[in-house]
């Protein structure tokens, strides 16, 4: 029987280095300008009544930050815009007065260089807006994860075992770590050499060292890299499936370590890519939908599923 499918390709929530990228490059477009004007053309958009949107017209802005996997524009008046873009949101840089054309665009804020248009494709608008006033209300917005890339290794340990996850779920439930999703943390594992399903306090100080230490080193290259991209142009398309990524969204493509098949779990919308040479020491992990319908013919290693 085949077991051929072709990889799952759903749009993801942009993560870490994506949202640096985006930061990175607001940062030389509107950070000191002066925000014209807010246009909404979603009733879904803004989740928030007060303080009015009209605020933050006409005001000069300050900083960016992250906030999670979102984007915190601050304005002069202590007023913050927060923008969540989920899986099917993107901003985009358009000429002054960009007009909002379709029902993929939900909001455009009007400078006067340019406008940062947010769009989002599909039906499900879950993108959203609010509008938030003083620090307190934006650090209450965050989840309660680390900053990975400012923790040291004692901090990183001690927050992904304070429940006994597995690894994939500890590096992306975002009230442990913050900021990383599916696609960086598949990256991260691989790197790591660390089976996705690993418990996380079963591991050893070795393999901590080297789950620490690859996680800060792919979200540095990443982040390096995306906003050396961004320095050239305005990041338009950004998407968890890269060229230059070593396993996710590289379903039966060779590992660029040991030149096997690059695996997969796939779980509702989501998948999990590995290398089971790398990995999980040649083991296959289950998948779902697979190992269901296979039952007990379900291939327990690569030499199996070759077979088959």
């Amino acid at each position: 029987m085949s077991v051929r499918n072709p990889p799952h390709r759903s749009r993801a929530v942009p993560e870490l280095p994506d949202i640096s990228a985006y930061l990175h490059a607001l940062e030389a477009r509107i950070v000191g300008e002066t925000l014209e004007r807010v246009r909404v053309s979603s009733p879904f958009l803004l989740r928030t009544a007060a303080p009015p949107l009209s605020e933050v017209e006409g005001q000069r802005i300050r900083s960016l930050r992250r906030v999670g996997k979102r984007i915190a524009i601050g304005m002069e008046n202590d007023l913050w815009l927060v923008l969540h873009l989920m899986i099917a949101g993107r901003l985009h840089w358009r000429a002054a007065q960009a007009a909002l054309t379709g029902r993929t665009s939900l909001a455009a804020f009007d400078f006067p260089q340019g406008s940062l248009v947010l769009t989002e494709a599909g039906s499900k608008h879950r993108a959203s807006l609010y509008v938030v006033r003083g620090e307190a209300a934006l650090v209450a917005m965050q989840r309660g994860g680390i900053d990975v890339l400012a923790a040291g290794l004692d901090a990183f340990r001690a927050a992904l075992t304070a429940e006994n996850r597995t690894l994939k779920r500890a590096l992306t439930d975002p009230r442990i770590v913050d900021g990383i999703g599916n696609a960086y943390s598949d990256e991260i594992l691989h790197a790591a050499q660390l089976s996705p399903i690993l418990l996380t306090q079963k591991l050893t100080p070795e393999q901590w060292q080297r789950l620490y230490s690859a996680t800060q080193e792919t979200l540095r290259l990443w982040i390096d890299r995306l906003s050396a991209e961004a320095d050239a142009a305005f990041p338009e398309h950004v998407t968890a499936f890269r060229k230059d990524f070593a396993v996710h969204g590289r379903y039966r493509q060779p590992c660029p370590r040991c030149g096997r098949a690059v695996q997969r779990i796939r779980y509702a919308d989501n998948e999990t890519n590995y290398c089971a040479v790398c990995q999980t020491g040649g083991k296959l992990l289950a998948d779902r939908g697979l190992s269901r319908l296979l039952k007990s013919d379900w291939p327990r290693t690569l030499e199996e599923l070759e077979q088959l």
